[in-house]
């Protein structure tokens, strides 16, 4: 019998390793035999038997076999309540458990009890200073940013610096796991839009991992990840990619370059050269991360739909759509079938088919696709979620599109009400927000009604984003463009100038840069300016044949 254990506890050691190198086919044999024999020697009913369940049943949650992890799931916390208690911290693993999967398949509703009868029984029984109840804190933290966003200064934030202190008091200051708070809140903060408070949280993280876990260490990988990502969606792009390459060479060394975590910074880094407009160095890193996840994860597994997706993005953006569609279509099929109608991830796969459709011209295959995917958001995340206002944005911008000017206007503005409640009046998503409302009212001829409302945006972008992210380069251009229109030339060109400036100086390839050289170059055709005409169209001329030898 006890050499019998001994061997269990051997396979059960093997297995999860195996697992956690993303190992998931010589995984499953281990972890397979470990159940069968602790079955077969201690019973169906005992609490070693129900460890081995949910070894099994996080296996399939990493595969994405969500249908197969549920049962299992719920077995193990069936056993542990029966034998254990309703109350031991066992218990409330499993409940935890069974509540991350729910999460993950965006099932808010039936995550959130679960996470807080595991908390309940933490605080109970280990106290409200235990790392165990940090760790449920830190998830119904998550839980509250997605599904309660209108809660996040109230609650979400509340919880996630209450896991930092605990981890902090408890473990100390430079534990992996106080890294892991600290890198929890800079997401929220990220969120938010506030860079200011996100990136020293980051960097904080990152020392700590490269302090305890080593500078090759696959934590720290992440902790460099997220701090590129940061700078990434600030625009700071020279200062993104040396940490996104160095988690890619720490994740290709100690995971191999065929782990689902190598396939993931390859996507972001992917994502990065394609912000700007660099296409020539994205296309083989997305078909390489793409290349992984059908091999280790499964054509059907969640993250190879994405990978897809950012592939099926990548052509979009090239404007080559043939090549898109059918991996858009594809994507929306996984998520049908895995994840179900009503997902948010379907949502999303229907939102970029839509997409491309509009991008096409294709307004009436468009039009059906956004709208099931504002009728998912509205259902499962609410009328007040800001994701339900992407899903309005993009209805709305589709009747702009078609100068259907009298359905899109309410769909704009009650898209932006609802970033000003949810997000805030200075956030970055509520800027995106003006400028659509400000772009319907431009089409119009309604000049008076959209400069104030664009002007508010670039405050924000210059405020939030700072004054040389692209972003704020593109509500300069809006601005330019009002000022433009109405044949004011003086205040336009130098909005114009500076939108110019910002994407030349740091972006150089940069995708909006084409479309703001030819508006200068009419604005200064048009004041007599010939020779700063005849210069731009130079530059015009050779970013055009750049591009051309570059995607040859």
């Amino acid at each position: 019998m006890k050499t019998k254990k001994k061997s269990v506890e051997a396979l059960n050691a093997s297995g999860m390793e195996l697992l956690r190198q993303g190992q998931y086919a010589q995984a499953k044999p281990l972890l397979q035999r470990a159940l069968a024999t602790r079955e077969e020697i201690l019973g169906e009913d005992h609490p070693d038997t129900a460890d081995s369940i949910n070894n099994l049943a996080l296996l399939c949650e990493a595969q994405g076999q969500y249908a197969h992890a549920e049962p299992l799931f719920q077995r193990a916390l069936q056993i542990r309540e029966e034998v254990l208690g309703a109350d031991h911290p066992d218990t409330a693993t499993s409940l935890n458990n069974l509540a991350l999967l729910y999460d993950t398949q965006g099932q808010y509703a039936k995550a959130e009890p679960l996470f807080q009868r595991a908390l309940a029984i933490y605080e109970e029984i280990l106290g409200a200073e235990h790392p165990d109840t940090a760790t449920v804190l830190n998830n119904l933290a998550n839980l509250a940013q997605l599904y309660h966003p209108q809660d996040q200064q109230s609650q979400a934030e509340q919880l996630y610096q209450r896991a930092l202190k605990i981890r902090e008091d408890v473990l100390g200051a430079d534990h992996p796991d106080t890294a892991t708070s600290l890198s929890n809140l800079a997401n929220f903060y990220e969120a938010q839009g506030l860079f200011a408070k996100a990136e020293p949280l980051c960097k904080r993280a990152l020392e700590i991992k490269e302090k305890i876990c080593g500078s090759e260490h696959p934590d720290t990988a992440t902790a460099l990840n997220n701090l590129a990502q940061i700078y990434e969606v600030q625009g700071l792009y020279p200062k993104a990619e040396p940490l996104f390459n160095r988690a890619l060479a720490i994740c290709e060394h100690s995971l191999g370059s065929e782990h689902p975590d190598t396939a993931t910074i390859l996507s972001n880094l992917a994502k990065l050269y394609e912000s700007q407009g660099l296409y020539a160095k994205a296309e083989p890193l997305c078909k390489r991360a793409l290349a992984i996840c059908e091999a280790s994860l499964g054509a059907e597994h969640n993250q190879t739909a994405i990978s897809l997706s950012n592939l099926a993005l990548l052509y979009k953006d090239q404007g080559l759509y043939e090549q898109a569609e059918p991996h858009f279509q594809h994507i929306v099929t996984i998520c049908e079938e895995h994840l179900g109608a009503d997902h948010t991830d379907t949502a999303a796969a229907l939102n970029n088919l839509a997409s491309l459709y509009e991008s096409q011209g294709r307004y009436e295959k468009a039009e059906p696709l956004y709208q099931r995917a504002l009728n998912t958001c509205e259902k499962i995340l609410g009328p007040e979620h800001p994701d339900t206002a992407t899903a309005l944005n993009n209805l709305a911008s589709l009747y702009l599109a078609q100068s259907l000017f009298p359905q899109a206007e309410p769909i704009f503005q009650r898209a932006l009400a609802i970033c000003e409640k949810v997000l805030g009046s200075e956030h970055p998503d509520t800027a995106t927000a003006l400028n659509n409302l400000a772009s319907l009212y431009l089409e119009q001829d309604l000049y008076a009604q959209a400069e104030p409302i664009f002007q508010r945006a670039l405050a924000i972008c210059e405020k939030v984003l700072g004054p040389t992210h692209p972003d704020t380069a593109e509500s300069l251009n809006n601005l330019a463009s009002l000022y433009f229109e109405q044949g004011l030339m003086a205040q336009a060109e130098p909005l114009f100038q500076r939108a110019l400036n910002i994407l030349q100086a740091t972006y150089q390839h940069h995708p909006t840069i084409p479309s703001l050289l030819a508006e200068l170059i009419v604005l200064h055709r048009s004041t007599g300016k010939l020779k700063k005409a005849a210069a731009l169209e130079q530059w015009a001329q050779n970013l055009q044949e750049s591009s051309d030898e570059s995607g040859s």
